[in-house]
């Protein structure tokens, strides 16, 4: 933790992301605001602290409720993308609209597995001086053996190629202003948050979590979609995958150098042996080596083209925000971009 300065009860928001999660959006939204009425009564936060659903294009009811949810109580707000842009995008179209309103930001998915109470020390650690506060699972004992393991050998990999992803930390996590400012700067179109906010070197925190079971509905992160970020999250992160290529085309090179020495020697001394065998090897292993490696610097290749474009990472479509004071029919603001 960094060292104690002194600081304002903070206005905090909370950014939730939302895709076809009309099982339990009004669960949520009673256990987030009763969370937040309490902080404010313990004068843990500040009034004006708000909720802001982002509904990443549901196809479901998930927006109709969350449309009701706010206008019967102000503390809610809804940001509404046009289409699906993916988790990623969800979460900075939320946060960097929270950004101009709150002192600290706090993202956490809607199906409340992510532990709310521990929304306590995420404050205690911002108040002390911290600017990013990374909220880590204490344990992956809830996932299946697939996605235990594979998670492992994941967070394993993006360590060995350099990268700085903390291990068993989602997007649960704090970010103060001055954090959140800094990431509007960063422009990248292919999200890995994970990966880029521990980048920025702001003084941070870990904040340990038990992961509870969910309140309704399933998990709408498929495998496909995991596999993705997974990739956005090793060629964001890492051009070392390249550097590897580098190396093992030396090595086969060494290797077929070595081979053709060996067959003019044998063939120098008249052993002419068939060598089907060694003919099939040697031309399956460079084979699939060139095929790996076209395919890795395909995907950066392909993360330049999306980069070279300038798209905006999401367009909100309509956004419900108003003031606790105000009057009961909430602001509707339409068509505000990103880039």
């Amino acid at each position: 933790m960094s060292n104690r300065t002194e600081r304002n009860i903070p206005v905090l928001y909370l950014v939730v992301p939302c895709y076809n999660e009309e099982e339990v959006i009004e669960k949520s939204a009673q256990v987030l605001g009763d969370k937040i009425r309490r902080l404010q009564r313990e004068k843990r936060i500040a009034t004006g602290s708000k909720i802001m659903f982002v509904n990443d294009g549901s196809k479901d009811r998930t927006l109709y409720l969350l449309h009701g949810i706010a206008e019967k109580d102000a503390m809610f707000a809804v940001v509404s993308l046009a289409g699906n842009y993916g988790h990623q995008s969800a979460i900075l179209a939320g946060m960097m609209t929270a950004k101009e309103h709150a002192d600290a930001v706090v993202t956490i998915d809607a199906d409340l597995q992510q532990d709310i109470e521990a929304l306590d020390k995420f404050i205690d650690s911002y108040m002390a001086g911290s600017e990013v506060v990374y909220g880590v699972r204490n344990d992956r004992h809830s996932d299946g053996f697939f996605k235990k393991e594979s998670a492992t050998l994941y967070y394993g990999l993006m360590h060995l190629l350099g990268s700085r992803v903390i291990t068993n930390h989602a997007d649960y996590r704090l970010l103060s202003k001055k954090a959140l400012d800094a990431l509007a700067e960063y422009r990248e179109t292919n999200l890995f948050l994970r990966g880029l906010i521990p980048t920025m070197g702001f003084p941070s925190d870990v904040v340990y979590f038990d992961v509870k079971a969910r309140e309704a509905g399933h998990s709408k992160y498929t495998l496909s979609k995991m596999m993705t970020l997974a990739m956005d999250g090793i060629t964001s992160m890492s051009t070392r995958p390249l550097r590897m290529i580098s190396v093992l085309g030396f090595i086969v090179f060494v290797f077929s150098a070595v081979m053709s020495v060996i067959s003019l020697v044998d063939w120098a001394n008249g052993n002419n042996v068939p060598g089907y065998t060694t003919t099939m090897i040697v031309s399956l292993l460079i084979g699939g080596i060139t095929l790996l490696s076209l395919g890795i610097i395909g995907e950066y290749i392909g993360k330049i083209y999306m980069e070279t474009k300038q798209r905006p990472r999401y367009i909100i479509d309509t956004l419900v925000w108003k003031r606790e004071d105000a009057a009961k029919t909430p602001e509707s603001v339409e068509g505000k971009t990103a880039d």
